[in-house]
């Protein structure tokens, strides 16, 4: 995607209600659009989170005198759930319980907080939890995909889980042997369910395509919603978009005579993962993650 129209789309994804419009409007994929979008929520939670939590003893002021927590998130464009649970938490709610509450609203201390939590979480469909559970689910999709595609080129590789413990950081898929693609020897492919503009590149570099290069060699990441044209490659990491990927025919090299070794389908992906909030804002590694509780 060319950057200008990215740069469009991402001031102009404000609420959900515009990923529907513009995927009706303009025929993209509303998929790819609420990535985006998540994107901009995200990024401008994190900026914001100090500035608005600085507003909360004031913000719980307006809620007891009848305001509706959701009213005051969208006075302040912040992400309802996010703005609720700093809210209970100045109302003496302690931490834990707070975030209970927003796993099962029916815990909740009295009627009126369960009423407006039940809307909170329907109006956010980023930082409640099923709205984490659908950024796990594309993971999940992402890394199938990502197995499958090397079961079908007969790559053998190991995944998070298989090496657990034995490395700092781990790629989705460390190959067995590597594979030769122009001219290239690749020893490790990462999926990413995103899309990859310039901050996330960035940020993706440095947390962990960096410390992959330095580990293990060479390899690629496959962003499967796409990046922006013109997107630089990390030094020693090819990137790749869906298409790119799927269009690709490695080289494999030819398993030592009498090797059992074959391409391994991990059950990581299918595992759920617990919901819980980190310790700090944008503690999350790849999107929102979780609640930016402070």
């Amino acid at each position: 995607m060319d950057r200008a129209t990215y740069q469009r789309l991402y001031d102009a994804l404000v609420t959900y209600d515009d990923v529907e419009h513009i995927a009706r409007a303009e025929h993209f994929d509303p998929e790819l659009l609420f990535v985006i979008h998540t994107h901009r929520v995200t990024r401008d939670a994190t900026r914001r989170f100090y500035v608005v939590r600085r507003q909360i003893p004031r913000l719980v002021s307006e809620w007891k005198r009848g305001r509706t927590i959701r009213d005051i998130a969208e006075e302040w464009r912040f992400p309802p759930v996010l703005m609720g649970q700093q809210m209970l938490g100045e109302l003496g709610i302690p931490r834990k319980k707070v975030w209970q509450t927003f796993l099962h609203p029916e815990t909740a201390p009295d009627e009126r907080i369960r009423r407006e939590v039940d809307e909170l979480l329907a109006a956010d469909r980023i930082y409640s939890p099923q709205g984490m559970e659908l950024q796990r689910e594309r993971g999940r999709k992402g890394e199938d995909r990502l197995a499958a595609w090397l079961e079908k080129h007969g790559i053998g590789y190991r995944t998070e889980k298989d090496l657990r413990g034995k490395f700092a950081k781990t790629p989705d898929a460390l190959l067995d042997e590597p594979i030769l693609h122009n001219g290239q020897k690749l020893a490790w492919i990462e999926s990413k369910a995103n899309f990859g503009d310039d901050v996330e590149l960035r940020k993706n570099l440095r947390r962990q395509l960096a410390p992959y290069t330095e580990l293990f060699g060479e390899g690629g990441v496959v962003y499967w919603y796409g990046f922006v044209d013109g997107a630089e490659s990390p030094p020693g990491v090819l990137l790749w978009d869906a298409e790119a990927l799927e269009a690709i025919t490695p080289v494999v090299p030819p398993r030592p005579e009498g090797s059992l070794a074959a391409p391994r389908t991990s059950d990581h992906a299918r595992r759920p993962h617990p919901v819980r909030p980190p310790s700090a804002p944008g503690s999350a590694p790849d999107g929102p993650g979780a609640a930016l509780l402070p």
